[in-house]
């Protein structure tokens, strides 16, 4: 449960609490156990689906909230407050998004827009980096579409302005375009931070981490931003006050800069 000494740390998983390549994370489990007992509550915020964020707080023995499909949906606030929901839904489902994309966007940039669940198992395991047993989980999805992008960035940024202004938005998690409703991170992030401080009368502590374009706007309202260091992902044009760095890739990155946060909050 919640309490007015709680730490928020929202974090993205996939490159940075989760080795990008492998998607593992024991060495920093102890670590994790250490976080726990200080009341410290760390809330998965992902592109993840349900299912996956579901069974990586199985691994992690994490009984905390989590935030699937890039801000979409809101999972176990009750675990929070009893008097909060198990669920909150912020993003159009996808159905509602498929039907607005295909009346909307011209067929010239639908060519070029890949669904991955249309691909080969092949393809698909090349994409995700995941065994075959794992994809089902990927595609269970109610909020967003993985789409695979062929154009070029003067098409991708077309696609961007047109889905924006149909209300509708993609997020880039490096791997793939994720299609769905226009929000992101931080607006889930922010649901909670306001439930929290409407019934607890004090603004909870943040520290958000993450590691690629999809996290910046959740970096960017915490208190303290953390990213965890990626090769793929250019950094320097970034305009994030007080912003820690790691020098290392994750999961290790991501116990640096936590422990540099805490360091700031403590």
């Amino acid at each position: 449960m919640y309490s007015n000494t709680s730490i928020l740390i929202f974090t993205d998983l996939d490159g940075t609490l989760l080795n990008r390549d492998t998607f593992k994370f024991d060495g920093i489990k102890i670590f994790l156990n250490e976080l726990k007992n200080k009341n410290i509550i760390i809330i998965p915020n992902s592109s993840k689906t349900e299912d996956e964020i579901i069974e990586f707080n199985y691994e992690a023995n994490f009984k905390f909230p989590f935030i699937s499909e890039n801000g979409s949906i809101i999972h176990n606030l009750n675990y929070l407050s009893s008097e909060f929901p198990d669920k909150i839904m912020l993003a159009k489902n996808v159905h509602e998004i498929q039907n607005i994309f295909d009346k909307n966007i011209n067929q010239d940039l639908k060519s070029k827009c890949k669904v991955i669940s249309n691909l080969t198992m092949s393809e698909q395991i090349q994409i995700f980096g995941l065994p075959e047993n794992k994809l089902k989980q990927v595609f269970k999805r109610t909020c967003t579409i993985p789409i695979k992008f062929e154009g070029n960035n003067e098409e991708k940024l077309r696609l961007k302005n047109i889905l924006l202004k149909i209300g509708l938005d993609f997020k880039d998690g490096g791997r793939v375009l994720n299609l769905g409703d226009k929000i992101n991170k931080a607006d889930a992030m922010k649901k909670i931070i306001f439930m929290l401080q409407n019934k607890f009368k004090s603004k909870p502590k943040t520290i958000a981490v993450g590691d690629n374009h999809n996290d910046i706007e959740m970096l960017k309202i915490s208190d303290i931003p953390c990213l965890v260091k990626n090769d793929k992902f250019i950094n320097k044009d970034l305009q994030i006050k007080n912003l820690i760095i790691s020098k290392q890739t994750a999961p290790e990155g991501w116990v640096e800069v936590v422990k540099l946060a805490l360091e700031k909050i403590e």
